[in-house]
């Protein structure tokens, strides 16, 4: 029940991001952080999302009582709990936090804020780890049930997050110009971007025929646009 909740409840947010676009990629961070808080039953949360070039996680949505002050934080690979979790692709739970080595005890010393259970899954996106969602306290502890929902959830997530990450930029190269039928442009942008994704989603072998197909594709279009010799 609550995988359907947690499933019910992203596939409006990225439906009312992806269609007419009331949401912004901001507002669906923020959206997936609250949402996986109020079905688990967790008081704070964060999601980090991975900087590779740096090979750090940044705080991109903080909610509870100190979320103002984590954000401004940036968490190396493999430490603390979500730095842990975004290395090694393995989601953890744990539930005396304060006595735990893992801990990023350094963040949680800073900003006066020390969690008692915490529950981390990674987000996937195909074979790529692109970030973590963390949630924090919830009462009596968090259970496997907790750790496999939110895992799917998390896989969504990021599917969602990319989406919306392809429109803002398929938005953004069109904003200012007066083209007619930017919207629709726009639109099929993004579902051309899902439809890549279903077919590299079914496997290796899908993903280098879509690969090639679309590879062709391109390469007959700059053929196509040059200018005869």
């Amino acid at each position: 029940m609550t995988e359907e909740r947690l499933r019910d409840t992203l596939r409006l947010a990225t439906t009312a991001g992806m269609i007419g676009a009331p949401v912004s990629h901001a507002r669906l961070l923020e959206m997936i952080v609250e949402t996986g808080a109020h079905v688990i039953g967790a008081r704070a949360g964060a999601l980090f999302l991975l900087d590779e070039e740096n090979d750090e996680l940044t705080f991109e949505v903080a909610i509870g009582s100190r979320a103002a002050e984590v954000k401004r934080f940036r968490v190396p690979l493999g430490h603390g709990i979500a730095g842990i979790v975004a290395a090694s692709g393995q989601a953890m739970a744990i539930r005396d936090a304060a006595q735990d080595p893992r801990l990023a005890s350094d963040i949680a010393d800073s900003v006066g804020y020390v969690p008692e259970t915490v529950l981390c899954v990674p987000l996937f996106y195909g074979d790529n780890v692109i970030g973590a969602l963390e949630l924090l306290d919830k009462e009596g502890g968090f259970t496997a049930g907790d750790m496999e929902a939110l895992g799917l959830f998390a896989n969504q997530a990021a599917v969602a997050l990319q989406l919306s990450r392809t429109y803002e930029n398929v938005a953004g190269l069109l904003s200012g110009e007066d083209v007619e039928g930017a919207d629709d442009v726009s639109r099929d942008a993004v579902e051309l971007a899902r439809l890549v994704h279903e077919i590299a989603s079914r496997g290796e072998s899908e993903r280098k025929a879509c690969r090639e197909v679309l590879r062709a594709f391109a390469e007959y279009l700059q053929v196509r646009s040059s200018p005869l010799e």
